[in-house]
């Protein structure tokens, strides 16, 4: 293309790239608030109360499904072999939270149990999550 004096010079812009740029950041502030979401154990159902209350400090989630199967912070394990496992987590002359996240449907024993093996555990404090009416 030639110009000739006194012609004027038509711009254009292409959008295409822009476009492509605008959806990268996109994806990057979507995969990257993805990663920030603080999971506390495993999905169930929860009871709701009153008088729920908010714990600072959590550090050992024991997950208990409907079906009765038992999870210490997303790993399976047995109610009988809570209280070693446990004792590993929470080091000598520490105190550690250990929340109780059992469905609203699973059997009060097995809540029972589970609970009698934490106790068991030196510096272990409990609480029963729930979710707030």
């Amino acid at each position: 293309m030639q110009i000739h004096e006194g012609e004027e010079v038509q711009g254009e812009i292409n959008l295409v790239p822009m476009i492509d740029a605008i959806f990268s950041i996109l994806a990057f502030f979507i995969i990257s608030s993805i990663s920030l979401i603080k999971s506390e154990g495993l999905p169930v159902n929860l009871p709701s109360a009153t008088t729920t209350e908010s714990q600072k400090v959590a550090q050992i989630n024991v997950t208990i499904q409907s079906d009765g199967k038992v999870f210490l912070n997303k790993q399976p394990i047995q109610i009988n072999s809570l209280q070693g496992a446990l004792t590993k987590l929470i080091p000598n002359n520490q105190q550690g939270m250990v929340i109780i996240n059992a469905d609203e449907k699973v059997s009060h024993g097995i809540v029972v149990s589970v609970m009698d093996e934490l106790r068991q555990v030196k510096g272990a404090g409990l609480a029963i999550a729930t979710t707030k009416n």
